[in-house]
């Protein structure tokens, strides 16, 4: 049984408070012989810190309204009233996305509202103690060529240039190395799967693995994002229909691959990008995962291993993808960008849209009147929001299921010691992470450039809920003190002197962080966007003639948000975004 499984019984795996703290004392003490003699081994309990970054409360204050608007009352009367050629709402990479498409369309009067007081959704930067640090999304992978969109935009950014007819990238924006390591059997080890000390069947799972991902390529294409398939096809491939209807646990029995190694390292996989484990994701995500960069290749021994780079390049910065969207921000000239509004209603009628938000800095009720909107927001709010929600919407909402996660920043005032082996990477990752869920940690000092010269740092831990039965409950209950015993107590087994180096926690809590891509997912949303009214039609964008993609929409509403990939990845949503604003930008 997996973690999400034995968590059923109360968190029985974990350890209970006395055993943490007798734990925490021990490794205070252990510290105590790495980093010097203090006067008094340092206290958990004494580690300051809170939550911070996302405003949870800003959300669920809209559920008087959302009930009053189900009991068919009206909402109160807008204290203000604003106009827009295109209103969007939401402020994540979608809607941000959409904002730049419709300035690269030419397109004037546009309006972007979003309930927090920075943009971005799940790529968010912040920073603490003065150094910045990611808050939610950490790194992009080098996009494909089926993400144009994406790569057209780096481009713009000055990142990635054409060089002697290659495509390269800036090296300093690419992640330094070491770039990943494994805490396993009391040492670190270079890359999440090991090679060197495991049994000979553990690499013939690896390959078994590999030959059984390489031949799902080869019966349908995979692409990121994934309607490019479903538009070339017409369809959800057959093979991709058969891997969607079963989980990505059942279909790892059915190739015989049960290596505690590599189902642990797959387990890892899935939660990073999708919030749960093999038990929940669907095989096609799974599969997916690989097959949409560059499939999968097994890891050999030390003195089989060629030259070859170890692992696929990312970018990745301090503030993680934060950068990214505030980038995306401060290109956009002539867009009103409107922080602190919840969006309240969305009502689509003959001659416009009117769109009702609470303005929290204000705290009052506004009303926008635009001729279209984009609705770049999670499909469980836009179905609320919107009135007389169409049926795919309403589907859509009704089917998928959300991660809750974490994100902790822990301030170090200097280097952590380190246990034998690889060397401090980029990524951090603890082999069967005893606080359930937990990915590890990356080092948001690692892109600095002068990394021998002893400096404070960041250490963002990752956490998903995804397989936790009360994990959004958890999240939004528990106190801070709760997640900071449970993330200090797993990282003290590989970094004993944490406390004497730690000054400051900061936790940051997503309660629907990103869509867990579950079986039958993928069927339901090729349907919605291959049968969607917005299809079969191109658009002028920067002087060149686009081909657009098919987006769910109804006569003036756009709707775009990685929600509708069923799983959450930057070039989905940009992709996603990009696309509605330009329907919406040629429509106007």
């Amino acid at each position: 049984m997996g973690q999400g499984g034995a968590l059923s019984t109360g968190l029985s795996h974990l350890w209970s408070r006395r055993q943490w703290l007798q734990g925490l004392a021990g490794g205070a003490a252990l510290g105590l012989g790495l980093s010097g003699c203090t006067p008094t081994p340092p206290r958990l309990e004494d580690l300051p810190g809170g939550f911070s970054g996302v405003a949870l409360e800003r959300g669920h204050a809209l559920r008087a309204f959302w009930q009053r608007l189900a009991q068919g009352l009206a909402l109160p009367a807008p204290a203000v009233v604003h106009r827009a050629k295109v209103v969007i709402a939401g402020g994540g990479m979608a809607g941000l996305a959409a904002a730049r498409a419709l300035e690269l369309a030419g397109v004037q009067g546009v309006a972007l509202l979003d309930t927090q007081q920075a943009m971005g959704g799940n790529s968010q930067g912040g920073s603490i103690a003065g150094l910045p640090c990611p808050l939610g999304a950490h790194y992009l992978p080098l996009p494909g060529d089926d993400a144009a969109e994406v790569q057209d935009w780096l481009e713009a950014l000055g990142l990635r240039q054409r060089r002697a007819g290659r495509w390269q990238y800036d090296e300093r924006h690419l992640c330094h190395s070491p770039q990943e390591r494994l805490f396993w059997q009391g040492a670190w080890h270079e890359g999440l799967l090991p090679v060197d000390g495991v049994a000979p069947r553990t690499l013939e799972q690896y390959e078994l693995f590999a030959r059984s991902v390489a031949q799902e390529m080869d019966r349908a294409a995979f692409a990121m994002p994934s309607i490019r398939v479903w538009q070339r096809e017409g369809r959800l491939p057959a093979a991709h229909a058969a891997l969607d209807g079963q989980t990505m646990q059942a279909w790892l029995t059915s190739q015989g691959i049960d290596d505690a190694q590599l189902i642990w390292y797959l387990e890892y996989c899935c939660r990073d990008d999708f919030g749960a484990g093999l038990a929940r994701v669907s095989a096609w995500a799974g599969i997916h995962y690989f097959a949409s960069r560059h499939g999968f290749s097994a890891p050999r021994r030390q003195d089989e291993r060629t030259a070859e780079e170890a692992g696929d390049a990312v970018l990745t910065w301090p503030q993680g993808n934060g950068w990214l969207s505030q980038q995306l921000v401060a290109g956009l000239g002539s867009t009103d960008l409107q922080t602190d509004c919840s969006v309240l209603s969305i009502a689509e009628g003959a001659d416009g849209v009117e769109i009702d938000v609470y303005h929290h800095g204000r705290q009052q009720h506004e009303r926008w009147l635009a001729a279209r909107c984009v609705v770049a927001l999670p499909s469980f709010i836009a179905a609320r929001v919107v009135r007389d929600a169409p049926d795919f919407l309403r589907a859509v909402a009704g089917r998928l299921d959300w991660a809750p996660w974490l994100v902790a920043n822990i301030h170090l005032q200097r280097p952590l010691a380190d246990r034998p082996g690889a060397d401090p990477a980029w990524d951090n990752v603890l082999f069967a992470d005893p606080n359930a869920g937990g990915l590890g940690y990356v080092d948001a000092g690692h892109q600095g450039l002068d990394r021998l010269t002893p400096r404070p740092t960041v250490l963002s831990y990752y956490q998903a809920l995804g397989d936790w039965p009360d994990g959004r409950a958890q999240l939004l209950g528990q106190p801070f003190g709760f997640w900071r015993d449970r993330i200090v107590g797993s990282l003290l087994v590989p970094h004993p002197d944490l406390l004497h180096k730690a000054t400051r926690m900061e936790i940051t809590r997503y309660g629907h962080a990103m869509a867990i891509p579950r079986p039958g997912d993928q069927q339901l949303l090729s349907q919605v966007a291959l049968q969607s009214h917005h299809r079969g039609r191109s658009a002028q964008c920067a002087g060149e003639r686009v081909v657009l993609l098919p987006t769910p929409g109804t006569r003036r509403l756009w709707f775009a948000h990685s929600d509708w990939a069923g799983y959450s990845v930057l070039e989905e949503a940009f992709t996603r975004g990009h696309h509605a604003g330009l329907w919406a930008g040629a429509r106007t």
